[in-house]
């Protein structure tokens, strides 16, 4: 059984920062193209950062320079660091890991039907103006 698990969710005013980090149990994320993705009210499903089995990172243009994906062998674990956050940064944000994928792949892709194969629950960012 596969389970990703995120934490750090939370409420932070514009500018602030939080670290959100997703263990895994069941895989190795070494092995899987891992990826973010968030889910704002009233919106799809969207790639936010993704990394692949071999070290790959793509971005969405909007959190470039701002955020920052990588994984912790050590843990079993994906992190992403999101700096200066905005409120339309707010959402709900996933863990996902996906068979095969290029990063360019999960990213633009992985929340389609077909896409990442496993997903974690979710937990939700608030950022306040």
């Amino acid at each position: 059984q596969v389970d990703l698990v995120e934490s750090g969710g939370g409420s932070v005013e514009t500018g602030g920062s939080l670290r959100l980090s997703c263990v895994a149990s069941g895989i190795t994320v070494g092995q899987y193209s891992m990826g973010w993705f968030r889910q704002a009210l009233g919106k799809q499903r969207e790639g936010v950062a993704a990394i692949d089995y071999n070290g790959r990172i793509e971005y969405r243009e909007s959190v470039k320079g701002r955020f920052a994906i990588s994984k912790d062998s050590a843990k079993n674990a994906l992190d992403l660091l999101m700096n200066n956050l905005q409120p339309e940064d707010t959402a709900e944000y996933y863990c996902a890991a996906g068979d095969g994928m290029t990063a360019f792949q999960a990213l633009h892709i992985g929340s389609l039907p077909g896409g990442m194969k496993y997903w974690g629950k979710g937990v939700l960012v608030t950022i306040s103006s």
